[in-house]
């Protein structure tokens, strides 16, 4: 494994690639369309454990000259799972094995700023690391030079995706994030169909996801060391002792205490080959516990952004895009209980939240109210609904959205998929309507590296991406500022006019040394 590299080696090195002539990527020299004399691009994979390794994959037609990740023993064992022969096969596919081979031709690091600084002749980095990293990776790249592809959300703050998004329009870089159902033909088919007015005029939507019921735990306390244990323990002593005559009362407290003693039984130290420091990055610090990767990272506030931020993206898009939405001018929610104190140390988001978004009136079109639901909660059953039809689509993915017409309305699956209109007369005449959205014909990935040779238009830039970002994680900050508040928001100056202390919430602490550009 590579020697990390100090800050201030970090930082006056990627100066020099930022503005060294000499090594512009090649992709960057001749501006757009340009094309190098290899046909291929260099591109390092940032996080691959995970839906990296998707990324990765879907790449291998390019150059993958670098690899960088923190728990490369979890990487390799993900790998190990991806060259598993199918049932009946006594030889793995052919694709895994070109993962395998580009996998082990690659260079591997364990810090992105070293490999920023060693790699010289990069073009582009994908990032798909835990969420609390992806501006910080994505702006020392962008600051190099490179295009990027961040996986979703963007970003972890609001500030950090108007950074992200200042940063690749002043360096005229190629950008995407990785909300592959933008390049689907279900969401790009429900733009054609509200742009239609077919529909309506429409002034509801409602978007839900199961998440994370299914897949990583929520509204759990944080794991504590002995000693934390042992202080608590000496402070319930002052109380008044229960009587022992009586049963114990397992009421939430008691639950969440046996919670945290069984997190903590046991002293947790990273395991051979997994980088804690690097992990954490940004993120203040907090001892090593298992119960924080892989994977489940998202349901901490340390380094995710929950369901709102996991899904969103997938999920949001459509009415964003569709409906030509730009900044809230309001937003309100609601939640269970978080897994620690919402003032001092929240640690997991809630299991389940509510959030109601207000959106002005875009010339012709209504104001338009978006509601979110997540961890099961599903909205209310419009009364258009015919009473053989469900809410939850069928995609098997938990998940889905409804635009509410004033002729009629329109029901989407995860990603945007399987869009549906009814009533079923108002469904013949969708039938009849042209494609007038241009179809993405490639992968979100390939679509992304064909962009950057100047052979396709990018499909999720930045420039889009960021302010769709900056909305799903406003629902987050109305969620920690003030529950059943509403924020009236100022999108085009990033603050709120009626709660100034919220504002604190549209950026996070950084860990000394970790420090990001961003202004609130």
């Amino acid at each position: 494994m590579s020697d990390p590299v100090s800050r201030r080696e970090f930082v006056g090195d990627s100066a020099k690639l930022a503005f060294g002539a000499a090594i512009v990527p090649r992709f960057v020299l001749g501006g757009p369309g340009y094309k190098a004399p290899s046909a291929r691009l260099n591109i390092a994979c940032v996080g691959i454990g995970g839906m990296g390794m998707n990324n990765f994959g879907a790449l291998l037609d390019e150059n993958i000259v670098a690899i960088c990740d923190v728990d490369f023993p979890y990487v390799e064992r993900s790998l190990a799972g991806r060259l598993r022969p199918p049932n009946g096969q006594t030889v793995s596919s052919p694709e895994s094995l070109r993962l395998k081979a580009a996998y082990d031709k690659a260079t591997k690091y364990n810090d992105y700023r070293e490999m920023l600084v060693k790699e010289r002749d990069l073009d582009a980095v994908v990032i798909a690391t835990p969420d609390h990293m992806h501006a910080s990776i994505a702006f020392a790249a962008m600051s190099a030079g490179k295009h990027v592809y961040v996986q979703k959300p963007l970003t972890y703050s609001v500030a950090e995706a108007r950074l992200l998004a200042k940063t690749a329009a002043d360096k005229k870089l190629v950008t995407q994030m990785g909300n592959q159902g933008h390049s689907r033909d279900g969401t790009r088919r429900i733009k054609e169909i509200v742009a239609s007015g077919l529909l309506g005029a429409i002034k509801d939507v409602h978007v839900w996801t199961d998440r994370p019921v299914r897949y990583w735990a929520q509204g759990i306390p944080r794991p504590q060391t002995q000693a934390q244990l042992e202080t608590a323990f000496k402070s319930s002593l002052t109380t008044a002792p229960r009587n022992p005559a009586l049963p114990a009362q397992w009421n939430k407290g008691t639950v969440d205490n046996a919670v945290r003693k069984a997190m903590s039984e046991t002293t947790h130290v990273p395991p051979a080959g997994f980088n804690w420091d690097n992990y954490l990055g940004v993120a203040q610090e907090i001892p090593y516990h298992p119960v924080y990767h892989p994977f489940a990272w998202r349901g901490w506030v340390d380094f995710g952004a929950g369901a709102l931020g996991d899904m969103g993206a997938h999920l949001v898009d459509q009415p964003f895009w569709a409906l030509g939405l730009e900044y809230p001018t309001s937003i309100s929610g609601s939640s269970t209980q978080w897994g620690g104190d919402i003032k001092t140390d929240p640690a997991s988001y809630p299991l389940a939240t509510y959030v109601q978004y207000e959106f002005a009136a875009r010339g012709k079109a209504p104001p338009v109210k978006l509601y979110w639901y997540d961890g099961g909660l599903m909205p209310p059953r419009p009364p258009q609904l015919p009473d053989n039809m469900t809410l939850m689509t069928d995609s098997g993915d938990g998940g889905g959205g409804i635009f509410i017409g004033e002729k009629g309305f329109l029901q989407y699956s995860t990603y945007g998929d399987n869009p549906r209109v009814y009533p079923p007369a108002l469904a013949e005449q969708v039938k009849k309507l042209p494609q007038t959205v241009e179809r993405i014909t490639t992968g979100h990935e390939v679509n992304w590296a064909s962009a950057i040779k100047g052979e396709a238009k990018i499909s999720s830039p930045f420039e889009y991406a960021a302010k769709l970002t900056e909305t799903m994680l406003l629902g987050i900050v109305a969620l920690r500022a003030g529950q059943g508040e509403r924020l009236v928001y100022d999108g085009p100056n990033m603050k709120f006019t009626n709660k100034p202390e919220a504002n604190k919430f549209l950026t996070r602490e950084y860990r000394k040394g970790w420090e990001l550009p961003v202004q609130v």
